[in-house]
């Protein structure tokens, strides 16, 4: 049931990537050709945009499959990591591009040469732009509940962003048609620049207390330390230890039981606690358990959280 549950899971995965590839390669490359057709810096770099939404995509899929085949010699923990490393190469190659827009539009602000005015053309393909990044992010976020993907969950906060991004051009091009100005063109590619590479430093950031194998929730440690409490025979839950894993985590604690107990009894009491972590936590990869004899869980580590450290 677990094996057939895996197997839907990566399968919706994938499902939202191959949709997510072909609306996003559409859309980029409709705003990418009138954006060099017309000459206007804001829909070339929202179709700039829309091409590292391809990227993402391209990268899901690819990391579908590989978090799909099991543990091996060289990965024990599994490849769900892969997940991880994809998405700190995404958020360089959307920083890249960012800049790369930031200079061009910084150029043509200060070149002197903002004698064109955007055709009324380019407001139908941003409108045509906006419609489709909503029927984007509704599906991605749709496909990511279902199969409770963080990945996928991020991937339709992404494409909402890209709604206001596209909006923000549409205002910058119809003041720029209206009211006769063309410079408002670059300068709404100079805001998207800056919101493409505000969007690559969140990304960045994002991953940084994974990369650390940190966590900053503390109700996750009262979840896992109630989950103790509810065990009988299990008491004093202490050096507890949670690190991501992609969109899993891994975790390590001590507890301790009756030093009288027989090596049976304890790690009956150690299966019991494993479960109830999994049914109050959800998509944990895998829970260790170390037992020790009551009264001696003091240690000389500086590792690992308990009870009174998330009061």
């Amino acid at each position: 049931m677990e094996c057939e549950t895996g197997q839907q899971r990566n399968k919706l995965v994938k499902t939202a990537a191959y949709i997510a590839i072909g609306g996003n390669l559409l859309l980029a490359a409709l705003k990418i050709a009138f954006g060099l057709r017309t000459g206007s810096l804001a829909v070339l770099g929202d179709g700039i945009d829309s091409s590292s939404d391809v990227a993402i995509a391209l990268m899901t899929l690819a990391v579908g499959f590989i978090i799909s085949q099991p543990s091996d010699k060289e990965h024990p923990w599994g490849h769900s990591r892969a997940e991880t490393l994809a998405t700190i190469v995404l958020a360089f190659i959307i920083m890249i591009a960012g800049f790369q827009l930031c200079i061009s539009a910084i150029q043509k602000l200060f070149s002197g040469e903002l004698t064109q005015i955007p055709p009324p053309l380019t407001l139908a393909v941003t409108g045509v732009s906006i419609l489709g990044k909503l029927a984007l992010a509704f599906s991605q976020y749709t496909l990511g509940k279902k199969s409770g993907s963080a990945m996928i969950m991020a991937n339709a906060k992404n494409m909402t962003n890209d709604i206001f991004i596209s909006s923000s051009v549409l205002v910058g091009l119809a003041a720029s048609i209206l009211l006769k100005l063309p410079f408002l063109d670059p300068l709404a590619g100079f805001i998207v620049s800056l919101w493409v590479m505000k969007s690559a430093v969140e990304i960045f950031s994002d991953l940084r207390m994974e990369l650390m194998d940190g966590n900053a929730d503390d109700q996750l440690y009262r979840d896992l330390f109630t989950a103790v409490k509810s065990v009988t025979g299990a008491g004093n839950p202490h050096r507890a230890r949670i690190r991501k894993m992609a969109s899993l985590w891994d975790i390590d604690l001590d507890i301790e039981v009756d030093g009288r107990m027989c090596v049976r009894e304890a790690h009956e009491i150690a299966e019991a606690v494993a479960r109830e972590i999994k049914c109050r936590i959800p998509d944990v990869y895998d829970v260790m358990v170390h037992v020790e004899p009551s009264g001696q869980g003091e240690h000389s580590e500086q590792f690992g959280l308990c009870v009174r450290d998330v009061q």
